[in-house]
């Protein structure tokens, strides 16, 4: 198994499509952070939060106990 390393790279609007066929031919896994969250799942997600109780919340500290992490 190997290391990886994640950087985050500025790269000219114009240079754009050169470094992404260079990342693709090098079989490099590319993310972009430009995604939109559809309105629909924004809309999902503050009806959920309008639904929650105060008294029903929890801090972090006290959740995070909850998860089974592997080791």
């Amino acid at each position: 198994m190997y290391n990886i390393k994640e950087i985050t790279l500025k790269i000219p609007e114009d240079k754009f499509d050169f470094f992404m066929e260079v990342f693709n031919q090098l079989g490099l896994e590319v993310s972009d952070d430009d995604f939109v969250i559809p309105e629909w799942q924004k809309e999902v997600v503050l009806e959920r939060v309008k639904k929650n109780k105060k008294e029903d919340l929890i801090p972090w500290e006290e959740a995070r106990k909850q998860f089974k992490f592997k080791s």
